[in-house]
């Protein structure tokens, strides 16, 4: 059984067949730090326990390890892979790794990313560069060294934010966002011939350590009640939207973003709960 007050806890492990049993996969930004799961992290853990062979990438070793570790103590393969994804060369190193390792590569998760509130014209060039450059252009230098070694069948999943369509204040953060679910359609339009699927997780309001670095408890509550299902989503939720998206249950779903926000948000105070069909 698993436990529900221990957040690395994933709560739906018991759930399921194994889905990306035979399976290799690559997952960006995979490590973990601190005590509240990443989505990378989540997702490594859930790949693994539906029986994929998990390449953790991730800058830091140390992070790479909590990874790799916890999935050999629950019983499945990982690999860390140690790379910066803003170097081109490095991504090609590392995709040529995992392939050397386990011999294939079958799906890809692109995670890398910072999700900094920089405005709009509250950067300079190098800055906004950076920024693009970890949340955009990372995930495309990685698939462009993965398209080669990727069979018929392979998955490419790419982890957006609600922040794409945002229609407040600009960010840099969200123009990168927005042009990661446009590379997504591209890609699937592009490598559709090849069999290659590629899809996105939007991300909403989620409850993980970039919201816990950046919220003071009454920012979090009033956040939770806006959300349509008025609770907040964990890395886990992602991590499994990923899993479906990566798997053979999705071998039809290609070039769509699939939104995980707890439902559209609430524009009202919530009325009484509704408890008998109206007649």
């Amino acid at each position: 059984m698993t436990d529900p007050t221990d957040p690395l806890t994933d709560p739906f492990a018991d759930a399921g067949p194994g889905w990306m049993r035979g399976r290799t996969a690559l997952v960006t930004g995979g490590g973990q730090n601190g005590t509240l799961p990443g989505v990378g992290y989540a997702t490594a853990v859930v790949l693994a326990g539906h029986g994929a062979r998990v390449a953790v990438l991730d800058r830091d070793p140390a992070a790479a390890r909590v990874s790799v570790e916890r999935i050999e103590k629950d019983g499945g393969e990982a690999h860390a892979v140690i790379a910066d994804v803003t170097d081109d060369a490095a991504c090609g190193r590392a995709v040529a790794e995992v392939v050397e390792r386990f011999g294939a590569l079958d799906a890809l998760m692109n995670n890398v990313a910072v999700g900094d509130r920089a405005g709009l014209f509250d950067v300079g060039p190098d800055r906004w560069d950076e920024l693009m450059s970890l949340n955009l252009k990372s995930a495309w230098q990685v698939t462009r060294h993965a398209v080669p070694v990727l069979p018929p069948g392979a998955a490419i999943v790419n982890v957006s934010s609600v922040g794409a369509s945002a229609r407040g204040p600009g960010m840099v953060y969200n123009v990168a966002k927005a042009g990661l679910e446009n590379l997504t359609v591209g890609a699937a339009a592009t490598l559709g011939a090849q069999g290659i699927r590629v899809n996105t997780v939007r991300v909403g309001a989620i409850w993980g350590a970039f919201a816990a670095r950046n919220m003071s408890e009454d920012m979090r509550e009033r956040r939770r009640q806006g959300i349509g299902l008025g609770t907040e989503g964990t890395s886990w939720d992602i991590a499994h939207a990923a899993l479906y998206l990566l798997s053979d249950r999705a071998r039809w779903v290609s070039g769509h973003t699939l939104t995980v926000e707890g439902g559209p948000p609430r524009r009202f105070p919530p009325g009484p709960p509704i408890t008998e069909v109206a007649k």
